[in-house]
């Protein structure tokens, strides 16, 4: 039985581009709390003067705060991929017996970690979206 070596390689392959599309997606989620969502929580608590300390310590969240539109969008669709990935795709490769034989709890090991991960990143994002986007709309709204 002649199968091609790039075939048995492909499951491999998409778990590895799964899990790295998971941390990927943590790693843009935590980037637009610290440059969109903290501050503003910090100001909202009184503490304007430890955001002042901070912007001072790294005036780089100054230049990433004023692309948030497009930090929060590709935080977004790199999310929003993740679950695709995560829900439709890598359940298909557990199918297909892209597990190690020796030890098939690997999969859902890795599987439960990636999606713990995965949730992780959209409450972040989530909370995130709220706080830049929603809170300032909703207080105005309820000053008045």
């Amino acid at each position: 039985m002649n199968v091609p070596v790039s075939s048995l390689m492909q499951p491999e392959q998409g778990v590895r581009r799964a899990a790295l599309l998971n941390y990927f997606s943590l790693f843009t989620s935590l980037s637009t709390l610290l440059c969109c969502a903290l501050p503003s929580v910090l100001v909202l608590l009184g503490m304007g003067s430890a955001v002042a300390s901070v912007l001072s310590a790294a005036p780089w969240l100054v230049s990433l705060s004023r692309h948030k539109i497009w930090i929060f969008s590709i935080a977004g669709t790199l999310i929003a991929g993740s679950f695709v990935v995560t829900y439709l795709i890598a359940p298909r490769l557990r199918q297909e017996n892209a597990c190690d034989a020796d030890d098939p709890s690997t999969c859902n090991h890795v599987s439960k970690v990636s999606r713990m991960i995965l949730w992780f990143a959209a409450m972040v994002w989530c909370s995130g979206f709220f706080v830049a986007y929603l809170l300032a709309p909703i207080l105005e709204h309820l000053d008045r």
